[in-house]
């Protein structure tokens, strides 16, 4: 039998949701909608990127945009902050944030909060006269495509955008495969930092090469089957096929089509396209997309190039880049401009001044990365000093603290239902904690920070050199916020995933665990060992040792109540358990 989501979404998903939602704001809004229809109409709406907000926020509404591969064209980010100015208002202003705002995702993305559904046509319109989109931004389709957010700027080993377009363009445009068994992730790698992180969707293609016919061709290499969340994270597996770069798009929607096809729809909990390739086994998904899908005969895979892989690949910084944070080349002599946003929030009037310095100094093209970060291209050598003199990179610099330059946090519980503890306002909170508490050795560039409000991984804590999962805990007879606190993620050549070294750690005690970890670190790395290396040779039993909770001078926020923080819920009591499943507006992984 069918998974009752399933149920929700028949006779009616996709391209066809869109005139229903014009509809209810036509007539009133979230007023309009039956309530004993609004659960089926909320499932139905994440196709157009809407979501309904958590418990206690009824009528308001998330919105995530589409931009694949990170790319906003001139005037495009300028469009969204001042739909966020005008729009994107809460009946109360966050108290670190304020009001207005947008968050930037970990699949180079946008999201917008506190819209009102009568509010959207008005939205829809003004964002897309500018080209920008809200289709197939969630639920169960294909989501947000990631790629090298810098492609067809700097140097890459096979171009990677014309596979990218194609994608965009033909695939996520086809409504008849608009209804997935679950989300689907594709992402696409044409350089050799590895910065699409192909290891962690459910098809990456990556660069390699293979001698066809006595020739050495550039082309793709595949993997399928990787994702995070629910504390069972798996690394995709290579396919053993290669592919030219003209042929990639065939492989890439016959396998989107096989999973559409043959994808279990009945256990949400293992339907992701990662066990449904353990499932069937490589061999067979290749045997079944040559028969039922490809019309080429497929190669076997080629020599792949990760072992040159350095995006958040735990090697030392001068090994290469690890993220596109900084000053860089452009192949045209040129210069991109990465900029820190800490945990991703940009108020409505940043971005659109983030937009104002692009024109000035660039081309206005802005590419955002999965980092949760802006990357300005196009920057002239002789504009370079103006643009990193401007006031505003004073705020998001190019040159960043190590806790800075590393964070990354999910929604948490001020939008998402499934979270167990406030996220993104707690982290901003530590990483000045940590600057001002915590001395690294010079040559420590960044320290890989993530934070993920629950075992879903929407921060991607599990590829971290330290990351947190928000848990709860019960101190002096109180139930309480806490982290489980991991170490030792990363991905690049050989993706390793965490391990747990402390568990509900009240939320006041863990800076200060984090903090003797890292003052290990300094005092036991060897010369230039990153904490990623200095993990693996240190023991586990020490590990432990070295991160002992303890109360600091840090005043942690939101301790008491998990499920409201610090947002004003409904009256009364604290919100509603966790919704079941994907009720809520997680994070874009």
């Amino acid at each position: 039998m069918a998974h009752n989501k399933e149920a929700l979404k028949e006779g009616c998903y996709g391209d066809d949701v869109r005139e229903h939602i014009l509809e209810f704001a036509a007539n009133g809004g979230y007023e309009a909608i039956p309530e004993d229809e609004r659960e089926t109409w909320f499932t139905r709406f994440k196709f157009w990127g809407l979501f309904h907000q958590r418990d206690g926020q009824e009528s308001y509404f998330m919105m995530r945009l589409t931009n694949a591969s990170g790319v906003l064209e001139p005037g495009q980010l300028r469009t969204v902050g001042e739909v966020a100015r005008e729009y994107a208002n809460g009946p109360v202003a966050n108290p670190e944030f304020g009001n207005g705002w947008i968050d930037l995702t970990t699949r180079q993305s946008v999201q917008l909060h506190w819209l009102k559904l009568e509010d959207v046509p008005g939205i829809w319109d003004k964002l897309e006269s500018a080209g920008v989109h809200s289709r197939s931004a969630g639920g169960d389709t294909m989501r947000n495509i990631s790629g090298c957010p810098l492609h067809g700027k700097a140097e890459e080993f096979v171009e990677a955008g014309p596979l990218l377009e194609r994608f965009e363009e033909e695939l996520r445009t086809d409504d008849a495969l608009a209804n997935m068994p679950r989300k689907f992730n594709i992402s696409v790698s044409g350089c050799t930092v590895g910065c699409a992180q192909d290891s962690l969707n459910d098809i990456g293609f990556e660069p390699a090469t293979k001698e066809i016919d006595g020739e050495v061709v550039r082309g793709f290499n595949v993997r399928i089957g990787g994702g995070l969340g629910g504390r069972q994270p798996r690394a995709a597996t290579p396919l053993d096929v290669f592919v030219r770069p003209e042929n990639a798009y065939e492989v890439g929607r016959g396998f989107v089509e096989l999973y559409h096809d043959y994808g279990d729809r009945q256990n949400r909990s293992k339907n992701r396209a990662r066990f449904f390739a353990e499932d069937w086994g490589m061999a067979k998904i290749r045997e079944t997309l040559q028969a039922e899908y490809v019309e080429f005969e497929m190669h076997t895979a080629g020599e792949d190039v990760r072992e040159e892989y350095t995006y958040n690949a735990g090697k030392p910084v001068e090994a290469g880049q690890h993220d596109h944070v900084g000053v860089g080349d452009q192949k045209d002599g040129r210069n991109y401009v990465g900029l820190s946003v800490p945990v991703g929030r940009l108020p409505a009037e940043d971005a659109i001044e983030l937009a104002a310095l692009a024109d000035e100094y660039g081309s206005g093209e802005v590419r955002l990365t999965r980092r949760q970060n802006p990357v300005i291209v196009d920057v002239a050598d002789a504009d370079l000093e103006g643009l990193l003199a401007e006031p505003l990179l004073e705020t998001y610099p190019a040159e960043p603290s190590p806790f800075e330059r590393g964070a990354m946090a999910c929604t948490g519980t001020e939008f998402c239902s499934i979270a167990l503890t406030e996220t993104k306002a707690r982290m901003a909170r530590m990483l000045r904690w940590f600057n001002e508490n915590v001395e690294l050795p010079d040559d420590v560039g960044t320290i890989k920070m993530h934070y993920s409000g629950c075992t879903a991984d929407c921060g991607q804590a599990m590829t971290a050199d330290i990351g947190l999962q928000g848990m709860r805990a019960r101190k002096n007879g109180e139930m309480v916020e806490a982290f489980d606190i991991g170490v030792g993620g990363g991905v690049g050549e050989d993706p390793s995933f965490i391990d747990w070294v402390q568990q509900r750690v009240p939320a006041d005690e863990a800076p200060g665990a984090i903090r003797t970890l890292l003052e290990a670190y300094a005092a036991h790395r060897a010369d230039g060992q990153s904490f990623r290396e200095w993990v693996d040779a240190t023991a586990e039993e020490q590990l432990v040792e070295f991160c002992t909770p303890e109360e600091t001078d840090f005043e942690a926020p939101y301790m008491a109540d998990a499920k409201q923080s610090w947002y004003p819920f409904a009256e009364g009591d604290s919100a509603a358990a966790p919704a079941a499943d994907d009720s809520a507006a997680p994070s874009d992984d």
